[in-house]
């Protein structure tokens, strides 16, 4: 697996509306989901004897021990180094309230191991050689990733899950880092879903940095259709991160967004600043209607590969997600109305 990479914004609820159920059957397929609690241990440790603690951390929890202090909080661990005692007692004076109040939202995770053992499943059904990694959750930095892929764990980080409502990251500081349309998906709904998602990633890394802006657009558009098949009866916006209102935009507006791709921007670009525009994180999409979300250009790819896959129903998930994105552009024929 990655080291410990960019944060993936990234349910328990998970049932809604617009939901679908056209899974296979998974419902016997055996699934072990280990969920660890760093946090527990590690704002356990007393300040005044730093080095005992996190010794006893480290004795409890060693593999993540070194990826949560080095990768998260940049320091090498060792309880006998000074800036290792310097941060860690920050940490523990400075979040020290906050994992407080993060506990009693996370008291109870049997609704979140159900949810991730359901959804596992199907990775097991497609995926039946992929290891399941264990499950940990940790507390950190606001700025450390709410999910990632440790070298041997799927972490999850529950700063970054208290609830959009939550005072702290209504402070100024806070929202020039994750602005309201970011923040607001800062709730426990996204955790499967982005765990999930790094799986995807682990299995699939994008290689499309570089490639034409369609190319690009069905690359990351095969990620949603993947997440489809792994997360069948998940709401739309938990896996896009799209509220329900921008997706109903979209569904209703497709002709038109793929006419304005094709009357107004070079779909063969290369140019950084026309691809963030259209598969980066930003509240709208600059040239749209207000109501048009960010990341638009993944939506559309994801309808492109949509088309593709239901045109070519005898290749399996791997199969399609290898399949080249000029490939799929050329045979899918998306033409919408």
């Amino acid at each position: 697996m990655k080291k410990i990479s960019g944060f993936l914004l990234i349910t328990f609820a998970f049932w809604s509306c617009n939901n679908k159920s056209n899974g296979p059957d998974v419902s016997g397929i055996q699934v072990d989901i280990r969920l660890e609690r760093f946090e527990k241990s590690f704002f356990a440790i007393d300040t005044n004897n730093i080095p005992q603690g996190l010794t006893k951390t480290h004795g409890e929890l060693p593999d993540f021990y070194s990826d949560f202090m080095q990768n998260i909080l940049g320091v090498s661990g060792n309880p006998a180094d000074t800036a290792t005692l310097s941060v860690t007692k920050n940490i523990l004076r400075s979040y020290g309230s906050f994992a407080a109040d993060l506990e009693k939202k996370f008291n109870n995770t049997s609704s979140l191991e159900k949810e991730l053992k359901n959804d596992f499943r199907f990775v097991r059904y497609y995926f039946p050689d992929y290891k399941i990694p264990v499950f940990v959750t940790y507390v950190g930095p606001l700025d450390a990733p709410g999910v990632a892929l440790t070298r041997t764990r799927i972490a999850i980080g529950l700063q970054q899950y208290a609830g959009k409502d939550f005072p702290g990251y209504q402070a100024n500081e806070v929202q020039q880092m994750y602005p309201a349309y970011i923040s607001r998906r800062f709730d426990a709904a996204y955790i499967p879903a982005n765990c999930v998602k790094a799986v995807t990633d682990d299995l699939f890394p994008d290689k499309s940095t570089g490639k034409p802006l369609v190319e690009q657009m069905i690359e990351k558009g095969k990620q949603w259709w993947l997440l489809d098949k792994l997360m069948p009866a998940t709401a739309d916006s938990l896996k896009t991160g799209y509220t329900q209102k921008q997706l109903k935009w979209c569904k209703e507006n497709e002709g038109l967004i793929w006419n304005y791709f094709v009357t107004n921007e070079n779909l063969e670009s290369i140019e950084p600043d026309a691809i963030q525009n259209y598969i980066g994180e930003s509240p709208t999409t600059q040239g749209m209607p207000q109501a048009s979300p960010g990341n638009i250009g993944q939506w559309v790819g994801w309808q492109i590969v949509k088309k593709f896959a239901a045109q070519n129903s005898s290749l399996n998930p791997i199969e399609i997600m290898n399949t080249p994105a000029r490939k799929i552009l050329i045979e899918a024929k998306y033409k919408p109305k």
